[in-house]
């Protein structure tokens, strides 16, 4: 593995690889950040993922939506890299990663008043169609849903 690892090193040198507690990608300084006693093949395959996201110049995106498409790119990345060397990618492991960000994208979708799925409308809020409420989210991806209610007026039928 350490050999793999090697090579994938070598082969990217045009990136920063910076060693840290967890793996991400970190556009504005280029750097793919990981965890330096990789030990399974999951790390592989989360340091292939975090070099996709540089490969494809991921940087930054306004609507969560954006954000679950910048992460199903990397992961096909990932895949195309790991024929490289010899390496499959779980499909279990992606969708589970995947889901992650699903599950994060309907938590912050869930009006608070109607409990409606509803669309966001700007970088940091919602707006549900069935109950006229608006509620701001953090910008955060990692932070716990939490959702501000800013009640809107409720349109009558005349």
């Amino acid at each position: 593995m350490q050999q793999t690892i090697k090579s994938i090193r070598a082969d990217y040198a045009t990136l920063n690889f910076v060693e840290d507690v967890m793996y991400y990608w970190s556009p504005k300084y280029r750097e793919v950040h990981y965890v330096a006693n990789m030990r399974s093949e999951t790390d592989i395959w989360k340091l292939l993922h975090e070099i996709g996201h540089a490969l494809l110049d991921h940087s930054r995106f306004k609507l969560d939506i954006e954000l679950l498409h910048l992460e199903i790119a990397a992961w096909e990345q990932a895949k195309i890299i790991a024929q490289k060397y010899g390496v499959q990618i779980s499909e279990d492991h992606i969708q589970d990663c995947l889901d992650t960000y699903r599950d994060w994208l309907y938590r912050r979708s869930i009006c608070p008043n109607c409990m409606n799925t509803c669309t966001q409308d700007r970088a940091s809020s919602y707006a549900c169609f069935n109950c006229n409420n608006s509620w701001q989210v953090s910008t955060s991806r990692t932070c716990r849903t939490y959702r501000k209610n800013q009640k809107a007026p409720i349109l009558e039928a005349i």
